[in-house]
């Protein structure tokens, strides 16, 4: 299966979101991997929504997907976003994000979350597997996010914006 990077491959702009998409994605996952260390009933569960619900609102700006954006849009291009958002089947593109939204589409890595609390109460090993497990799933979540908004800006012949600061 293709990554974001490889699918942006043929586009210098698009491969500059998915550039400093990961960018914002590695230092989420850390976070999130951190708490998920920690042996703290739920606390893994809120740190990560909290990431997703400030990440994919930032991933989407990276593409021009977010909702100020595409209110500047005119209305023939923001129709064709709202039909590839619709073919590609994403509910977190051009949308308000809210940690409702988050818990929703996260239930794509639902069985990774699980095995990271059922991991996290094995003393050391345990929290050191539910780590790896809460940054590898927070890093799939948003990855998987990135092809979306690739396909996305690919299908409606979007014009990624060349957002030049330091991520």
């Amino acid at each position: 299966m293709p990554t974001a990077l490889h699918m942006a491959a043929d586009n210098a702009a698009l491969e500059a979101a998915v550039k400093r998409s990961r960018k914002l994605l590695n230092k989420r996952a850390m976070v999130a991997a951190a708490a998920s260390a920690v042996p703290v009933p739920g606390l893994d569960w809120m740190v990560d929504a909290a990431m997703l619900s400030k990440l994919i609102p930032e991933i989407n700006k990276e593409f021009g997907l977010t909702p100020q954006q595409l209110d500047r849009l005119e209305p023939k291009k923001r129709d064709q976003v709202q039909k590839a958002v619709t073919m590609v089947g994403s509910v977190l593109i051009g949308k308000f994000i809210s940690r409702d939204l988050v818990i929703k589409a996260a239930t794509k890595i639902g069985v990774r979350l699980t095995t990271k609390q059922v991991a996290k109460y094995v003393p050391l090993a345990g929290q050191i597997v539910s780590a790896a497990v809460g940054y590898a799933a927070i890093r799939y979540f948003g990855e998987e996010h990135m092809k979306d908004c690739i396909r996305v800006a690919k299908q409606a012949e979007l014009d990624v914006p060349r957002l030049d600061y330091a991520a």
